[in-house]
């Protein structure tokens, strides 16, 4: 099991246990930053070890052409949706030629700053292979650029896929908890074909006694989000799941006949019950336990691991 899909199998216990899922966000956000850092400053030893005489060092290194587009925009000190924004294109080229200036400009501000700060020194050293790497002021400056560029990127990226990676998940565990037979449910890419991988959009479908399928959006959000009701009636859902719901929110759904789940509320399952009874999808009537949760829960992605 991959990290994301262990933190992903953490959000939906916290979830159906009626609690804050954020801090396994924050959790995976340090995790895959802190190894990335570690790998980065490997990198950046050997680089200057492996061109003593090269004032140029990291440039060559680290913004050389030949590595990946994201690599480069990155260690330039830039992300790829700035670069989209001022150029409507994040084409290999313009990548190249953008963050070729861009560091020129970062290199030349350090400079100035160091500059004018006489008094202002630091050294960073690495230790890598026993051996240790010292960077000086400048140096220690563009590799602490490049490390908050990285942590900015993880954190958007992470927050922004949290809920698609959680939403096939958690409604296949509730429908395993509650004992919803496979024929009332059914699980789509955009493409509209089955598909066990998480990290993919799909769409989620309850399928009521008339052979209908009733569409489900799952959204993990703040309370009082103003796009949730927006995300609904844009993609025709007729259920809504959230993390916590407004009253707002609620009066919202109820007014355009969606039905909803605020999963933060201790009537979560009495209502994803209702909703069943609703569509005339037939389920086991009780109230599960957090053993229940868990065992459901490991059911649900046993089965994706042995697709």
């Amino acid at each position: 099991m991959t990290l994301k899909q262990h933190v992903t199998k953490n959000i939906v216990h916290k979830l159906l246990s009626g609690n804050d899922y954020r801090i396994e966000i924050v959790n995976l956000i340090d995790a895959e930053y802190l190894q990335y850092s570690v790998r980065f400053l490997h990198e950046v030893a050997e680089a200057k070890r492996d061109n003593p005489n090269s004032d140029d060092w990291y440039k060559r290194t680290f913004l050389n052409h030949d590595l990946p587009t994201d690599e480069i925009i990155i260690n330039s000190g830039l992300n790829k949706k700035t670069i989209t924004n001022m150029y409507n294109s994040a084409a290999r080229n313009i990548v190249e030629g953008v963050t070729d200036l861009h560091y020129d400009s970062l290199t030349q501000n350090i400079a100035n700053l160091i500059e004018a700060t006489p008094r202002f020194d630091m050294k960073l050293t690495v230790s890598s292979n026993r051996e240790n790497t010292e960077l000086n002021a400048h140096e220690s400056l563009v590799v602490l650029n490049t490390l908050a560029v990285k942590r900015a990127q993880l954190r958007g990226g992470l927050w922004s896929t949290a809920g698609k990676q959680a939403e096939k998940p958690l409604m296949l565990t509730l429908c395993e908890l509650f004992k919803i037979e496979s024929k009332y449910f059914r699980v789509k890419t955009e493409g509209g074909q089955n598909t066990t991988d998480y990290d993919r959009e799909i769409d989620f479908f309850f399928v009521d006694n008339k052979a209908i399928e009733q569409k489900v959006e799952v959204k993990l959000m703040g309370q009082g989000n103003p796009e949730s009701a927006d995300a609904v009636i844009a993609r025709h859902s007729k259920v809504f799941a959230g993390d916590s719901l407004s009253d707002s929110n609620i009066k919202q759904f109820n007014t355009l006949g969606i039905k909803w789940i605020e999963l933060r509320s201790k009537n979560r399952f009495d209502q994803f019950k209702n909703i069943m009874k609703d569509f005339g999808i037939p389920y086991s009537d009780y109230t599960p336990t957090n053993n229940d949760i868990l065992r459901s829960i490991n059911l649900v992605f046993d089965r994706a691991m042995e697709k």
